[in-house]
Parts: structure tokens; sequence; C-alpha cells
């Protein structure tokens, strides 16, 4: 997919640089050149512009983007003129940034697809990937019970699932796996892909580098990371 990221603060530039290591085409877009300077070697593609000239936004392969997300946070101003702007563009899809409340009605005034909170919703993540080492991603669905993208431990790379039986041994259950895969991209620059599989099979081989998503209690999940010696605990 092709996105176009506005905003390469602590939370556009992050978002930016993990979407180009799934494999995605990622225009990160700031008006200050040394943040631009500090990406391009990140992010697919970086461009020092003001989002809030149309004539410079209207240049933009809006047509070929799939994404639009509007990460300003630090001038709500210029976070508001740059969604209203891409939104009269007729974008595929756009995601705006919203810094409180009111800010967030007039985000739903202008009629965007999806609003994001990072200030909170980071926090909630990254808490569990530094409590518990090797987790790549985490969704934390209550207080007791998530959901979990690990990559495989050393102990269970060429076992299928159903020798290492994540169910009877650790009481938690296996949603699918994410498999790597190099792929050059459309610029001719060789990127690392991921690829979500069907929901697994017990005959599934684990391979290395492999990224499990696993469901279920925060108890229980910490004990296999514990066993699997990616917990330091």
């Amino acid at each position: 997919m092709k996105y176009i990221i506005v905003g390469l603060g602590n939370f556009g530039a992050s978002l930016s640089q993990k979407l180009t290591a799934y494999g995605n085409e990622v225009i990160g877009i700031d008006e200050r050149m040394d943040k631009v300077d500090l990406y391009k070697e990140k992010i697919s593609h970086t461009i020092c512009m003001d989002s809030t000239d149309e004539t410079a936004v209207s240049g933009l392969p809006l047509e070929d983007t799939d994404i639009v997300i509007v990460a300003i946070g630090e001038d709500q101003g210029a976070n508001i003129m740059t969604t209203a702007l891409f939104k009269n563009l007729k974008v595929k899809r756009l995601i705006s940034r919203a810094i409180n409340s009111l800010h967030e009605k007039v985000l739903k005034a202008i009629g965007v697809d999806e609003i994001v909170h990072p200030e909170e919703e980071t926090a909630e993540r990254w808490g569990k990937k530094l409590s518990l080492n090797n987790v790549v991603d985490s969704f934390e669905l209550n207080d007791d019970f998530s959901i979990i993208e690990a990559t495989v431990p050393k102990e269970f790379i060429n076992k299928t699932i159903k020798e290492v039986d994540f169910r009877r041994s650790y009481n938690l259950l296996v949603l699918t796996l994410i498999k790597k895969s190099e792929v050059e991209s459309e610029i001719g620059k060789g990127i690392t892909k991921k690829k979500i599989q069907d929901v697994p099979t017990p005959n599934l081989v684990l391979e290395e580098g492999d990224i499990i998503v696993l469901y279920g209690s925060n108890v229980n999940l910490k004990k296999f990371l514990k066993v699997c010696g990616a917990d330091n605990e």
C-alpha cells in the first residue's frame, strides 16, 4: 500500500518508519528540513513542504495513495487546515491526529475517516513492549487479556504449531503467523515485507524470523515469554 504521512514529529516519524519496514511505500512530509534530512534514509520518500499550500499538495500522487495521515501535533491550526485541504482533494482515506476533544470535534466536522490519539494509544502499546522483551507489537483488550506479536523463539524454530502445543502447554491461542520476505520496491530499493498468513494449521512449520500472533491472558503471555527466555525478569 501507499501512504502519505504529514508531520514527522515523534508519532509521524515512528509510524512512517514502521509502515516502510512492513514493505509499504511511504511519503513523509514536514516543513522542517532538519526532520526531512533526519529520516530520508529511514522512510521510502521524504519531502520538505508546507502542507497548507494547496498548489504544493495538489502536486502529490494523491490518486495512487491509499491512505493519508495528518500527524501534525504541535500546531492545531496547521493540522486542521491540512486535513481540510486533503479532504477537499478527495483522497481515498483520510486519518488525522486529534490533540483534545475540541480538536476532535472539528476533525469530525471536516469528515475525516478516522481519528487517532497517539498520546493515549502508543502509551498502551509501548508499555507492553518495554515490559516484555521480544514483543513486536501488542493490543490490550482489557486489564487481563491481550493480543501480542512476538518473534518465534529459537526453541521453536523448525517445529510445527502442533509440536509446540501452545494451547495445552501455555494456554494461549495462535491467531496467525506473519512471515518475512525480501522484495524490491518500485524505486529499486530492497525492503523486508511482512505477509500475514491465513488461520494457521497444526502442521504449519515455524521458521526463523517469523512473527507469531498470540491471544491469551497477560499472566500466561508473560509466562510464555519468560519460559522462552524472552523476558528478563
